[in-house]
């Protein structure tokens, strides 16, 4: 590793505490939720007899079940900024892809007991109750439809299929989930048993509900409205900064009034040809300014690439600001940033402003390919932090980040905060390293967008 050093006084830390994250409130209340509802079925079943009735209850409990993981399910995709700014967009994304895991494995326990149940109760085939249940009972087309997408969803969420279809492909089918909810709630509250004369129950499942889609509405619809209405933004230029990699200056009006900060993102919509339909989060690789945002995007699919085209004046629409990779997670003075490739966007923005004596290790192939290299070099003599780089050698050789190689380059490294941005198995890695290097994990903090 090779460092740019310099020996002038860091800003002091402030004050101010760290805020908790609400994560584990969260995620009793999800389970309490889920609790309540298998009480919601023990109380309305007197007994259960037989196989028919055991095969009946199970699937009952399986679809109450699957009925609430729905309803969780969207709205962890609301964009919830009590989510996406204090639990952290890469937590809520692993909630949501563990809810979609769940939400299938119930649908299918559903379906399958369900009509293994019904089929026994009425001694007829599998396939006659099948198409009974379909054809004859009512809201079961309107539901089948809703199974039939969000088994399509499910099945191109999966980690293999991802890598084969293009993410606007993804990102369209996905929202697909909203109409697959939709559709499948009214046989909930039709055929379901424990809705079938219990006001209080129906009730709160229609509570339940209505205040999901609430907060899709205004935090998927209307804050984006009300957002770009306000702001009026439009790209100002776009700079080369390396190969592949451009940075792209947003400008637009009263942007203080958004309460962007420092490691945050939005999620970017330019509204020039082939770029309108996708949405796609890109970190901010300043601290933002009441005038002017800017973001650094490295060309890795088509949306990417054609940022570099962009032209002046092209309008953009932006939601947000998402993410908890802030300095609201700083526990001490001292920090360490590890960066990989593009990953330094975020970091170099809190480079700038975290309080305190602050490190940068920046990964990288070669010299060229430093993005925001000059700027980094120039805050580290500024403000009195390091800038240390690990590049490949001269035939290509990658060298280790370890828990020694970190030891020996940052003194005191378990005192310090560690925030990692990067590829996957890049920031896995360099985690593994930190643990065995004795920081302690509520010190490592990452935000990964994979799904």
């Amino acid at each position: 590793m090779t460092a740019v050093d310099t020996r002038r006084a860091a800003p002091p830390l402030p004050g101010a505490a760290r805020r908790r994250s609400p994560a584990g409130p969260l995620l009793a209340v999800l389970w309490a939720g889920a609790a309540a509802v298998v009480a919601l079925w023990w109380a309305d079943t007197a007994s259960v007899v037989g196989a028919a009735g055991w095969l009946t209850g199970a699937g009952r409990i399986a679809g109450l079940l699957c009925g609430y993981a729905c309803a969780v399910l969207v709205g962890l995709m609301a964009r919830v900024p009590l989510l996406e700014n204090r639990v952290g967009s890469d937590r809520v994304a692993r909630w949501h892809a563990m809810a979609g895991r769940y939400t299938v494995c119930l649908l299918v326990a559903h379906i399958v007991l369900i009509l293994a149940g019904y089929a026994a109760q009425d001694r007829a085939s599998l396939w006659h109750e099948t198409v009974t249940v379909v054809l004859d009972y009512p809201d079961m087309l309107k539901a089948g439809a809703g199974t039939v997408i969000l088994f399509a969803v499910g099945l191109t969420s999966v980690r293999a299929a991802r890598r084969r279809v293009r993410h606007e492909f993804w990102y369209h089918v996905h929202l697909l989930t909203y109409a697959a909810v939709f559709l499948a709630f009214f046989h909930q509250v039709s055929l379901g048993d424990q809705f079938n004369g219990e006001p209080v129950a129906t009730a709160a499942w229609y509570a339940l509900y209505l205040g999901v889609a609430a907060l899709v509405i205004w935090f998927r619809v209307l804050a984006p409205v009300r957002l770009n209405r306000r702001h009026r933004l439009r790209v100002e230029s776009v700079q080369p900064e390396a190969p592949g990699v451009h940075s792209v200056v947003i400008r637009g009006r009263h942007l203080e009034e958004l309460g962007a900060r420092p490691g945050q993102f939005f999620r970017w919509r330019f509204l020039a040809d082939g770029m309108a339909w996708t949405s796609t989060p890109y970190s901010l690789s300043a601290p933002p300014r009441p005038d002017q945002l800017r973001i650094t995007v490295k060309a890795l699919g088509d949306h990417s690439t054609a940022v570099a085209r962009l032209k002046p004046g092209t309008r953009v629409w932006a939601e947000g600001p998402y993410g908890a990779l802030t300095a609201d997670r700083a526990a001490s003075g001292r920090s360490l940033l590890i960066a990989a490739g593009v990953g330094v966007t975020p970091l170099r923005a809190l480079f700038e402003t975290l309080p305190g004596e602050v490190t940068l290790l920046y990964r990288a192939r070669s010299a060229e390919d430093l993005a925001l290299g000059g700027e980094l070099e120039a805050i580290a003599r500024w403000r009195g932090g390091r800038v240390l780089y690990a590049l490949n050698g001269p035939h290509g050789e990658r060298p280790r980040i370890t828990a020694e190689s970190l030891r020996s380059a940052v003194p005191g490294l378990r005192g310090h905060n560690v925030y990692i941005c990067g590829p996957h198995g890049f920031a896995r890695d360099v985690y593994e390293a930190l643990r065995a290097a004795g920081v302690r994990d509520h010190r490592i903090h990452h935000e990964s967008f994979e799904l």
